[in-house]
């Protein structure tokens, strides 16, 4: 067995139509630049009023990734 190290970053998703749609797109787009995504964990949600109605929605997370011999710790 293998002992991992993690690097922990925290991303903001938005999105205007879910909660899920804001999670999915923070991740995706950490997943064009960071290798080894493993978990994230939602921190906080909340939201953007506007005229009375609810108009997007953002999500912080915290992302862990595995560190391999050949990453950097500074992201």
């Amino acid at each position: 067995m293998t002992d991992h190290v993690y690097k922990v970053v925290e991303l903001v998703g938005s999105s205007e139509t879910s909660v899920d749609d804001a999670i999915k797109s923070a991740v995706q787009r950490a997943g064009e630049t960071l290798r080894n995504l493993r978990w994230f964990e939602v921190v906080q949600t909340r939201g953007h009023i506007d005229e009375g109605e609810v108009r997007s929605l953002q999500v912080t997370l915290k992302v862990g990734f595995t560190v391999d011999s050949s990453s950097a710790l500074d992201v």
